[in-house]
This record gives structure tokens, C-alpha cells and sequence, in this order.
């Protein structure tokens, strides 16, 4: 099993204190990895870091990736085998009310975490978490690969390809002759249990639920590639198993795509989230002037499929339902971190067999 891989090795985690980041923050140490955690303090409350406990399971460094000689004295300090970078300024709308921490954070902060890996001789490899939102979109019906060019309307997208590109040249300039293997992956639209984010559809249908709310819809027809948080970080890890254990060959771009071929709409899973939750209701706020969002994206994984022997295996109303069980538990008061470590344990049961 490609975990065993990770056991006893030190992984560094930026942005541990995010949605994405503590999901693997809590999967890493059950298998036996020594995480450590460079990260800026939780920026939504609640949050699933603070709800996990992972201050006393990982070791926790405050700080921003943008401080280059803060992240370079960690990363010598710590000397880890592989470094998986999460840590961003994650919201589209957001970049709009402030696009330049946007690009500073998600372009300059990712050059600032690969010169701090080129210049420890220890680390084995990178992984640069990205988006699906890096692709120069076209509202196409058929999903965007590896080597479809990059761009970005909005704020947000263009750092992120920013980000690609530094990555890239990273690789090209410096990865050989360092033997260190630098990848970027592409997941879709992520969700699941813990994501407390404004402007995001299941966090914000969830906390009109909680509150007895209706959910308000602001791009009801709009695709999306959804998917359950469990199915990218397996990924990520199965990826990044391959760089330390067999090196520079898989140093590339990689998407990490859901099972769904199908559009499917942010109605379709609104409705979902509903019927899970067993009440509520939504409504149509969309605006013509609201801020620019992409009406239709979708991701194609073949490549991680043929190359990496990897698919999902969780399709859109799996992942729906899982990050409702979620929401649901969480509603009554009841121990989060044991049914968020239920839920990894029963994904890599499934997974396996």
C-alpha cells in the first residue's frame, strides 16, 4: 500500500491550519508520519483544525509564507522528506476585494516555499497544490488536461497559474541538479466535513441549514467538478509516493479529477444537500453584475488514471452525502476528530478493496 510509504517520514504541511490541510494533517499522523504545520493562524471560526485538536497532534509553526526567512529557517530547521503546499488565498471573490495579497500570497509565497526546498539538501520532493481553476477557460463541455494552456480570469485563477508556471520553472532550473522532484496537482471543486469558508457553496448551504435558513443559490446552473476532500489528498499522498520512492519521472503537472463524466450543477447539489439533511430549502439570488465566475469547468484525469494507476472513488452524491454526515454529527455537539478519523478509515478501506 502506497501509505506505507509515508510511515516514520517527516511531511511538511503549509496551510495545515485550512480545510484541505487539516484533513491531511489528521490522515498523515493516523498512519504514522511526523507532521509539522507552517501555517497562518485558522482564519474561519469554527475550523477543523482547532475542532481536530491537531495543535497537539502536529508540530505547529505560525507563519506566512510570505515571510521568506521566516519559511527558509523552518524548512532548513525542520529538513523534511517532502513538503506539500497548501497555503493560499483559496477564494475567488475574495481575490477581487484583494487582488494583490491574492497574487502575493498564491504566486510570490509559492516561489518562496520551492527556493526554501531548493536550498535545504535534504528534501526529497514538492507538491504545489493548485487548482482547476489554472486553465484558460473556454466554457468548454469536455474537461481540461495537463497540457491545456493556463490563464485565469479572475484574481484568484491567474495567481494560481502563476503559481503553475513558478513551479515549472523550479523544476526546469533546479530539481535535476538538486535532486529534488517539484509537481503541482489540479483537483476540482473540493468539499467535504470541517470547510467553514465564506462565498462557498456547501460551507454556506450548511450554516443556512444549521441556522434554519433557506440556502441562497448565486450561480444555480453554473458545473462544477465535485469532489469529496478524501478523493484529491489520495492523490496528492499516492503522488507523492511516487516521487519519493521512484523520483524525477513523476515531477509533472498533475489533475486529480471526479468520477462524475457528467455535468453536474450547483443546483443539483443543493437539492442533494437537502434531501440528506432531511429539510430546508433554497432560492435564486444570482446577479448579472455580480463578480465573474465561470459557468462551466470540468477536469480530465486520464493522465493520473494511465500514469498513476489512480481514480477516485467517491462520485458526487457519495461526496455529497459524506460531507452532510458530517455537518449533521457536528449539529449535536459530538467528537469530530473520531468520526473525521472514521471516515479516512473507512475511504482506505474502500480504496483498497
Amino acid at each position: 500500500m502506497f501509505l506505507d510509504i509515508y510511515r516514520e517520514k517527516k511531511v511538511l504541511l503549509t496551510g495545515h491550519t485550512g480545510f484541505k490541510g487539516a484533513w491531511l494533517a489528521t490522515w498523515l499522523a493516523q498512519i504514522g508520519s511526523e507532521v509539522v504545520g507552517f501555517s497562518l493562524n485558522p482564519i474561519t471560526q469554527p475550523n477543523l483544525f482547532e475542532i481536530n485538536g491537531l495543535s497537539n497532534i502536529v508540530k505547529h509553526y505560525i507563519g506566512d509564507i510570505r515571510d521568506a526567512q521566516r519559511l527558509a529557517k523552518v524548512v532548513q530547521q525542520e529538513s523534511p522528506d517532502i513538503i506539500i503546499h497548501f497555503a493560499a488565498q483559496s477564494l475567488v471573490l475574495e481575490s477581487y476585494q484583494n487582488p494583490l495579497e491574492t497574487f502575493e500570497v498564491n504566486a510570490l509565497g509559492t516561489v518562496n516555499v520551492l527556493n526554501a526546498a531548493v536550498q535545504s539538501s535534504n528534501i526529497a520532493a514538492v507538491l504545489v497544490i493548485t487548482t482547476d481553476k489554472v486553465y484558460e477557460n473556454h466554457e468548454w463541455c469536455w474537461g481540461y488536461k495537463e497540457n491545456d494552456h493556463l490563464g485565469g480570469h479572475d484574481p484568484y485563477s491567474a495567481s494560481k497559474a502563476m503559481a503553475e508556471i513558478a513551479a515549472a520553472s523550479y523544476r526546469r532550473s533546479f530539481g535535476a541538479s538538486s535532486g529534488l522532484c517539484i509537481a503541482t496537482a489540479r483537483a476540482g471543486n473540493v468539499i467535504g466535513g470541517g470547510d467553514f469558508a465564506e462565498n462557498r457553496l456547501l460551507p454556506d448551504s450548511m450554516k443556512s441549514l444549521m441556522s434554519k435558513q433557506k440556502i441562497e443559490l448565486r450561480n444555480p446552473r453554473s458545473v462544477r467538478p465535485w469532489m469529496h476532500v478524501l478523493d484529491p489528498l489520495c492523490g496528492y499522498l499516492w503522488l507523492g509516493s511516487k516521487m519519493l520512492s521512484e523520483g524525477e519521472s513523476f515531477a509533472q503537472a498533475w489533475n486529480f479529477a471526479p468520477k462524475d463524466h457528467i455535468g453536474i450543477t450547483c443546483q443539483q447539489v443543493v437539492e442533494r444537500v437537502i434531501d440528506r439533511w432531511e429539510e430546508g430549502d433554497w432560492i435564486d439570488v444570482s446577479e448579472e453584475a455580480g463578480p465573474k465566475e465561470m459557468n462551466c469547468l470540468r477536469l480530465n484525469g486520464d493522465k493520473a488514471a494511465h500514469e498513476l494507476g489512480w481514480t477516485p472513488l467517491y462520485d458526487w452524491k457519495d461526496a455529497v452525502d459524506a460531507t452532510v454526515d458530517w455537518f449533521k454529527l457536528y449539529h449535536t455537539g459530538s467528537n469530530m476528530f473520531n468520526f473525521t478519523a472514521e471516515q479516512i478509515h473507512t475511504y482506505m478501506k474502500n480504496f483498497i478493496y
